[in-house]
């Protein structure tokens, strides 16, 4: 059975292109193109990996996203998707000049499995997927 990835990015074009590739590997991707519906998705679909975007609705949305989805309050909504691997999938570094990565360790970085810059090289993107499905998936 084919991997689900949920794919969350405000780039229709983006999402749409890299999504065709990932199809191509054998993986069912599903699009969000807001960190809301994002979020509707991922409880809908339960999806094996998330790819995320950061800046979306606001320049913070992603982030926010990954702080609900790994909310430990008993009350969350997120409880049953807490563990699915999230890839950062980001342009913020060009846009914002912020600089981070996941071998900085910084606190304001939410728990990923990994952390991509814009543009993404097709085999870097596919590896750090696969990385993150072998090292945290789920089976469907």
């Amino acid at each position: 059975m084919a991997k689900k990835i949920l794919f969350v990015d405000d780039d229709r074009d983006l999402a749409e292109n890299l999504g065709t590739v990932l199809r191509q590997h054998d993986y069912d991707v599903t699009f969000a193109f807001s960190a809301s519906e994002g979020l509707r998705k991922a409880l809908a679909l339960k999806p094996d990996v998330i790819i995320l975007d950061v800046s979306m609705e606001t320049d913070t949305a992603g982030f926010e996203f990954v702080d609900l989805l790994r909310s430990k309050r008993a009350t969350s909504r997120y409880r049953a998707i807490r563990a699915t691997p999230v890839v950062l999938l980001t342009a913020i570094n060009q846009v914002t000049n912020s600089r981070f990565s996941l071998d900085d360790r910084q606190s304001f970085l939410p728990e990923v499995s990994a952390v991509l810059t814009k543009p993404v090289r097709i085999d870097t993107l596919l590896a750090r997927v696969g990385d993150a499905l072998g090292r945290e998936g789920r089976t469907a």
